[in-house]
């Protein structure tokens, strides 16, 4: 008779315990690693996809640049390998700011005003760093993509930093991680072709 009862007590408490478990993870309190939540988004990731998109299509436009204008075969190679890694980047974080109901940065807005005016776009090339690495030609242009792109570059990584310290989306802050291992891989690389080490 105890162990019926007994039994039957620890079988309540277990459904009690399973149903407490199951409201709490379906309120989004949940913490942003675990179970029911680890889809769950914050600010933070909003912030980092709206500002990572025009981040990288100036990014873009730089390297573009290079396949007419640079001489060295070595940054032709690099300024491919950006495309490559950045143009895919853009449509993902694209398709969560979608799915999540929130704007997506037009194109065609990408620098200029954006420069450094609250940090959080740090490494963005203003209209006239532009306009000269458009006027720049072979060992000239060669110097001043690998000089600013390795600036840029240096503002993504201090964005993806922040991204992982504070987003609570998994494959927004593990984007976040390959930003920064790349870039900073690419960083060495630039500097290296500088002459810089």
């Amino acid at each position: 008779m105890t162990t019926t009862r007994t039994r039957a007590a620890l079988g309540a408490l277990t459904a009690i315990a399973a149903l407490a478990l199951t409201a709490c993870g379906g309120d989004g309190a949940a913490a942003p690693h675990g179970g029911a939540a680890a889809d769950a988004h914050n600010a933070q990731d909003v912030t980092f996809a709206q500002r990572m998109i025009p981040h990288h299509r100036q990014a873009l436009e730089m390297a573009e640049l290079a396949a007419g204008r640079a001489s060295s075969p070595r940054v032709k190679d690099l300024a491919a390998r950006i495309e490559k890694a950045q143009d895919p980047e853009i449509g993902t974080m694209s398709g969560w700011l979608k799915a999540w109901g929130e704007d997506v940065p037009m194109a065609g807005m990408d620098h200029g005003g954006h420069a450094g005016t609250d940090g959080a776009m740090t490494g963005m090339m203003d209209d006239a760093d532009m306009t000269a690495l458009k006027k720049a030609n072979g060992p000239d242009f060669d110097t001043k993509f690998l000089t600013m792109m390795a600036e840029h570059h240096r503002g993504a990584v201090e964005m993806a930093a922040t991204e992982r310290s504070a987003g609570a989306y998994r494959p927004a802050t593990a984007l976040a991680r390959a930003i920064a291992t790349g870039q900073n891989a690419e960083i060495k690389e630039m500097n290296r072709l500088l002459g810089k080490g």
